[in-house]
């Protein structure tokens, strides 16, 4: 584990900057953390790896990046549009990405493992799609997920997301609800989340929550989040908390 922070040497931390006042705390008082997928617990954006595999690839990853980059008002259109540019691929393709091009960020297993003998709920909540968190969510010992459904037919994806009980899309507003309700049927405080992301869409429950993180974060997060990760892995944010 790297060293405990020492907010009067910050100086001594390069990469990692906090915009608000610190005082050093056990990891055990805070219940949740909410983490997004792409470029956050993975080093990739799924989406753009799909997208490159059917040829579309430069297409789909400007849009991801103006969406992430907060220039695209209406996210859930803009997933709709990108998913559309998907239609044909056959599933063995998408799983594919998982296989061969999917690594998770450097110190993630660190920080989630760190996380768990803490006692915190662990949760997934992305505009990525079911067929990679579920994977994850056992591989990583998650406790929920909130994502998307890829329709399929007949082995290949049809270009369009299955509606589910919660609703449509699961954009920016979506992972506030669900971290939202994590912390409900917990009987725990929205300020006892950590929420961890990288993107525009990850704003919202990132001001729902007590700590926000902003991992090599887009400038929209970075202007806002309480944490910025700017060089290391994930495990960094353990810095923060004192043992115990």
């Amino acid at each position: 584990m790297p060293e405990p922070f020492d907010p009067t040497a910050s100086s001594a931390y390069p990469g990692l900057s906090l915009r608000r006042p610190w005082t050093p705390t056990s990891l055990s008082a805070y219940r949740v953390i909410a983490f997004d997928m792409d470029s956050t617990l993975v080093a990739i954006e799924t989406l753009d790896e799909m997208a490159a595999l059917m040829g579309r690839g430069a297409e789909v990853a400007a849009i991801t990046e103006a969406a992430m980059r907060g220039e695209i008002s209406d996210y859930k259109q803009s997933l709709r549009e990108r998913v559309a540019l998907l239609a044909g691929m056959p599933q063995a393709l998408a799983d594919q990405v998982y296989d061969e091009r999917l690594t998770l960020n450097p110190g993630a297993e660190e920080l989630i493992g760190a996380c768990k003998r803490a006692g915190l709920y662990c949760l997934l909540a992305t505009g990525g799609f079911t067929c990679y968190t579920d994977r994850l969510r056992q591989r990583l010992g998650l406790d929920d997920v909130r994502a998307n459904v890829l329709e399929t037919r007949d082995g290949k994806l049809t270009g369009r997301l299955l509606p589910q009980s919660w609703g449509d899309i699961c954009d920016g507003e979506e992972k506030k609800n669900k971290l939202l309700e994590v912390c409900a049927r917990l009987g725990a405080a929205p300020g006892q989340a950590i929420a961890v992301g990288d993107g525009a869409n990850d704003l919202p429950m990132m001001r729902a929550a007590g700590l926000s993180v902003g991992f090599h974060p887009k400038p929209a997060v970075r202007r806002e989040a309480d944490v910025t990760i700017e060089a290391g892995g994930l495990d960094r944010l353990l810095q923060l908390f004192t043992p115990g």
